[in-house]
């Protein structure tokens, strides 16, 4: 202790620059600095403010800066980051940011989530995505890199899609290298990727990046002529307007000294800075989770990974204010942002696909066909008009064909009317199931085996106008002989706009302590054993909640616990190998529990498109 010590506990001091929660005779109220600047007291209630769950709440008490934060990573980045897309952007619209760019690793895995959490939220959405570039070793951390293990490492470069164009231009070129890798580890040389910026020079804002980046990695390792020579490779290809040098600050003492080299580098060059932050999760409170993933990821535990883990908890989304401040010695570097931002937003609705034109024969459209095909299942069901076996058949289904036809869905009952057929006529079993059982139309082709007009079922209930989007019809298909379908589906519309739909592969209960356990450095056996001791399904939360309480606990036996959390629903432990599981490995698994892992592909899911896959979501090896 020194003469020199704040003049607020160590530990409280600890809990701010962690902005953990709980109350503190230190505390003003809060548990979140206000402007997202961590571990700056304030001495004025209305600048920081408790956020309950749920809800997003504006910062006030300080002047709005205009900004936009150009390169987060959500969940979606596997490993590479612990906020998940909607917290992201919670956070963005409680900083009062102009616009917020996910750009997770090698592909658009969340943006489906981004735009509707963002849409909700009133947030314009940037889509782009962080690239693998020349990729050697098996990491692909976005961190910093010990200088032992730089020359294995790949580079990067951050893309942003300035409209719908670029975002087709830049899934395609992710599905490419994808495609020439193996499943997780894409390849993309450098050439390959100027190539593509040259090609699509006005439809992308190429960022230098961060830690990986081209050239913030030739300045650091080789001096600002390296940096030089790799900022030009960059101009030469996309041009100077759309190529933009990246600063950040995530506290490091050498963060100033490099982002002075890129500035004046860029400013050479003519080339505009932009401020950015790197983002790997929302809050500082985050950090612990993102730097436990990340090392799981990297088949580390935190000791063994602290050499990739940045010194202070700086990579979390901040306001315009604070940014304003902490590159306040780089004139409209800010604002520079805040402008990108507007100019790349769009909505996701753009991309939105359709089905392919379907192939009808005797010059007719897809609505008369699918009439003709009615017609003959109808005929064949319930005979004809004048003497239909069932009484108001006909009319039914009248009334069904205006309605598909008013939505513009006969394409879709003839798509999956003709992989019906194909299953019956190599005698395949399929069974249509679910909602469209309710649709005589859907009886009469034979997609499924249910008289919904004898039966008197509501055919609104499949299909009308209030609800949005296609009806849902799933074909059971027998699993011995799933894969004919799925080859002559792939005949049928071309394997460029066909694809097996991935699963995203989410933490339960047992996966997050295993791997939580595993970061914390414990042994293998105890991983093993603490996972296994727990129920397959279920939830953690609960568990961190009674763990915190412990102390408190008035009694009672394992066996009467075990009990309680049967009764109350959440996961329950199998022995006492649970009651031991420590209170920092449930936290954090309680944390990761529910967020994607890893992706993992759909056992009969398929998805057909009228443009290239790849133009709408990357695609990779399964």
């Amino acid at each position: 202790m020194g003469f020199d010590n704040p003049i607020i506990p160590w530990r409280e001091l600890e809990r701010r620059l962690s902005d953990r929660a709980g109350a503190s005779p230190w505390s003003n109220g809060s548990n979140r600095p206000g402007a997202s600047c961590a571990g700056a007291p304030s001495d004025r209630p209305d600048m920081v403010r408790s956020i309950p769950s749920g809800q997003v709440e504006r910062v006030s008490g300080l002047p709005r800066v205009p900004y936009a934060e150009l390169h987060a990573h959500s969940r979606f980045s596997f490993m590479d980051g612990s906020s998940n897309p909607d917290e992201l952007v919670a956070e963005a619209v409680r900083l009062e940011l102009d616009a917020l760019a996910l750009t997770d690793r090698d592909g658009f895995y969340g943006v489906v989530r981004f735009a509707e959490a963002a849409q909700e939220a009133g947030l314009p959405t940037v889509f782009g995505a962080e690239l693998t570039l020349d990729l050697a070793g098996s990491s692909r951390r976005s961190g910093p890199i010990p200088p032992s293990d730089r020359r294995e490492q790949s580079r990067s470069a951050v893309v942003l899609a300035r409209d719908a164009a670029g975002y087709a231009a830049l899934g395609t070129l992710i599905s490419r290298a994808h495609m020439a890798g193996r499943k997780g580890q894409p390849r993309l040389s450098t050439e390959a990727f100027l190539e593509a910026a040259a090609a699509h020079r006005d439809r992308w804002a190429i960022l230098t990046g961060a830690h990986g980046g081209a050239v913030p990695s030739a300045l650091v390792e080789h001096g600002p002529m390296a940096a030089a020579a790799e900022l030009d490779r960059l101009i030469g290809a996309a041009g100077a307007g759309n190529v933009f040098v990246e600063l950040w600050d995530h506290g490091d003492p050498l963060d100033s000294h490099r982002n002075d080299a890129l500035a004046e580098l860029g400013v050479r060059r003519g080339v505009q800075p932009v401020c950015a932050n790197a983002v790997r999760y929302a809050t500082p409170a985050d950090r612990r989770l993102a730097d436990a993933l990340a090392a799981v990821g990297d088949r580390r535990n935190l000791d063994d990974h602290d050499g990739w883990l940045g010194a202070w908890g700086g990579a979390h989304l901040r306001s315009g204010a604070e940014q304003a401040q902490r590159f306040a010695r780089y004139p409209g570097v800010v604002e520079a942002a805040a402008r990108l931002g507007r100019e790349c937003a769009f909505s996701l609705s753009l991309v939105a696909p359709e089905l392919p034109p379907y192939p009808c024969p005797d010059g007719l459209d897809e609505a008369a066909y699918l009439r003709r095909l009615t017609t003959e299942g109808a005929l064949a069901r319930y005979g004809p008009p004048e003497a239909e076996r069932v009484p108001g058949a006909w009319r039914q289904i009248s009334h069904e064909l205006d309605m598909i036809e008013q939505l513009g869905f006969p394409g879709y009952f003839l798509v999956v009317w003709d992989i019906t057929s194909f299953c019956r006529s190599r005698d395949i079993y399929c069974q249509g199931r679910g909602s469209a059982a309710n649709s005589a139309v859907c009886y009469v082709l034979g997609i499924t085996n249910v008289d919904s007009v004898a039966l008197g079922l509501l055919f609104e209930r499949f299909l009308s106008p209030e609800r949005d989007g296609p009806p849902d019809i799933d074909i059971d298909i027998e699993s011995d002989r799933r894969e004919e379908v799925i080859q002559y589906v792939y005949g049928r519309y071309g394997r460029d706009r066909t694809a097996q739909v991935a699963n995203v592969i989410a933490y339960r209960g047992r996966s997050a302590v295993r791997d939580m356990a595993k970061a914390l450095g414990h042994p293998p056996a105890r991983q093993d054993a603490w996972a296994k001791s727990l129920d397959r399904y279920g939830g953690l939360g609960e568990m961190v909640g009674n763990s915190d309480a412990a102390p408190h606990d008035t009694g009672g036996s394992s066996a009467d616990r075990r009990s309680s959390a049967r009764s109350h629903g959440r996961t329950a432990p199998h022995g006492d190998n649970a009651d031991s599981i420590p209170a920092d490995v449930l936290r954090l698994a309680a944390e990761a529990e529910g967020g994607p892992r890893h992706l993992g592909i759909h056992s009969g899911g398929m998805v057909i498109c009228d443009r290239p896959i790849a133009e709408v979501c990357p695609v990779e090896w399964a």
